[in-house]
């Protein structure tokens, strides 16, 4: 059985919970969902959408250097929002972030996100990519 080992890094928003900031199996990497948290202070970045998803794409690369990847070597995202009529936002700013090929997304609507987010984001990376 390959070797589970935990990625962390104070690059990015602790875990509020008994998880960790991502898990790596031989070249996957399993990012847990990352929120607009600003590391230093565990505080919402603000309450502007596009300020909310900036943050948790740098809270995903974050995680993704602490791994040994970058953002690129992502092959699937979740994208979970509380307001679907949102989603050009999210498309506008996942551009600026992302090389083609893009990696495979799911994108769902949700009641809620902790701390009030209105975006959560997690990842599966393929290290080694680039």
């Amino acid at each position: 059985m390959a070797d589970k080992h935990s990625i962390n890094t104070s690059n990015a928003p602790k875990a509020i919970g008994p998880y960790s900031q991502a898990i790596k199996i031989d070249s996957l990497v399993f990012i847990s969902g990352q929120i607009p948290l600003v590391p230093k202070t565990m505080e919402l970045v603000g309450d502007d959408l596009g300020e909310q998803v900036h943050q948790v794409f740098k809270n995903l690369q974050a995680v993704a250097e602490a791994s040994g990847g970058n953002l690129n070597d992502i092959v699937k995202l979740t994208i979970y929002m509380t307001d679907l009529s949102a989603f050009s936002v999210i498309n506008e700013i996942m551009a600026s972030y992302f090389r083609k090929p893009y990696p495979a997304r799911a994108t769902i609507e949700v009641s809620s996100l902790p701390k009030s987010a209105s975006v959560e984001i997690d990842a599966i990376l393929a290290a080694g990519l680039e």
